[in-house]
């Protein structure tokens, strides 16, 4: 029997679903907001992972999606994606001759910050007949990737557009170490100053001759400011549209759209509820997730196969053969966990989506 019309009671937990209602909803704070800043969005999709979901975010208004990866970039590309950006550096030649290949059939960007890619980058280029587009990344105070902004960064984005078989597009950056500041002021103050040191590159290649129309940076927890610096064109932000408890930590906008439920599978104290959600469907990196329903959780633990809720006092309300859902913690790290996504509208199933990024890490 097929899975989709089927309502949730009617599944084998654990499994993964979002309700459609909020992750529209989501989608259209995110739009609203980027539309008014005068921004294009090329949402993120390592935290979303299935095509059917990215499509949905293309007809939002999506002029094309951000990858990790090249095996990322290439399912989003047989989904029928045509604009792409792998933001990340590729290495070897294999994988060099993947993104030419890609490049014969899509528009895909990748992300270059040294000279030592660009010779095998167009070499394969050359081979498949094609050209590949670079964005030059900047490092604007990560301190993880990225060439240094100014005179460093010009000198690679001169040795691009010398080389035949590159095109270069633009320049890239991205604010990670923002997003996790406490105090407001100290944050958009960093974000301003990152940003601006991205947008002033970009200028000073535009002055030198090279082309620049691409100035691309901003995550789900720094887009609104990063998208009100003038000279920014396109906002990364994707894990806002199911949204957890890492984004509603830091002040995201979104409501949580992403769940995991699972199945209450025993009851051996009055403060203990164990789950059949552990760490292979429900992890509690970067954040633990969030019980809903349930009153006076002091902590979830986990192992492999077991969720362990905690609370403060005694409850008997829960009870075993019940049903929980769960917020992820983060989202990123809980969808490749797993094979499928429900997307739900009113308690029924509408769609399965494939999570076919899943196991594309290179």
């Amino acid at each position: 029997m097929s899975e989709e019309g089927r309502g949730l009671g009617d599944l084998e937990t654990p499994f993964l679903w979002v309700d459609l209602d909020a992750m529209d909803a989501n989608v259209q704070v995110l739009t609203g907001f980027l539309r008014d800043a005068g921004v294009a969005w090329r949402p993120h999709i390592k935290g979303v992972r299935a095509p059917g979901a990215a499509l949905r975010l293309l007809d939002a208004g999506a002029i094309g999606v951000t990858c990790a990866t090249v095996g990322e970039a290439e399912i989003m590309a047989d989904a029928g994606v045509r604009d792409l950006l792998v933001a990340n550096q590729v290495v070897g030649e294999r994988k060099q001759a993947r993104v030419a290949a890609l490049s014969r059939r899509t528009d895909v960007k990748v992300a270059v910050d040294s000279e030592e890619t660009l010779s095998g980058l167009a070499r394969a280029a050359l081979a498949a007949d094609t050209e590949v587009a670079v964005l030059i990344e900047v490092d604007v105070g990560m301190h993880r990737a990225g060439i240094e902004p100014g005179g460093p960064a010009l000198a690679l984005a001169r040795r691009v557009r010398d080389l035949p078989g590159l095109r270069l597009a633009g320049v890239m950056g991205w604010e990670g170490h923002t997003a996790w500041m406490d105090d407001p002021d100290r944050k958009r103050e960093e974000i301003e100053r990152s940003m601006r040191s991205l947008v002033e590159t970009a200028e000073l290649l535009r002055e030198s001759g090279c082309p620049a129309g691409i100035v691309s940076c901003g995550g789900s927890c720094t887009y609104a400011v990063a998208a009100r610096v003038p000279g920014v064109t396109e906002v990364q932000a994707g894990g806002g549209v199911f949204s957890d408890v890492t984004y509603l930590r830091h002040g995201h906008g979104t409501r949580p759209a992403l769940f995991v439920r699972a199945t209450v599978t025993s009851r051996p104290a009055p403060d203990r509820i164990i789950v059949d959600a552990g760490f292979k469907t429900l992890p509690t990196w970067v954040h633990a997730p969030r019980a809903l329903g349930v009153e006076g959780v002091r902590e979830i633990g986990i192992s492999a196969e077991h969720g362990i809720v905690r609370l403060d006092a005694p409850d008997a309300s829960v009870r075993v053969g019940d049903t929980l859902d769960f917020v992820p913690g983060y989202g990123d790290v809980t969808v490749f966990l797993h094979d499928r996504l429900y997307a739900v509208r009113g308690g029924r199933v509408e769609h399965v989506w494939p999570i076919e990024g899943r196991a594309k890490v290179r």
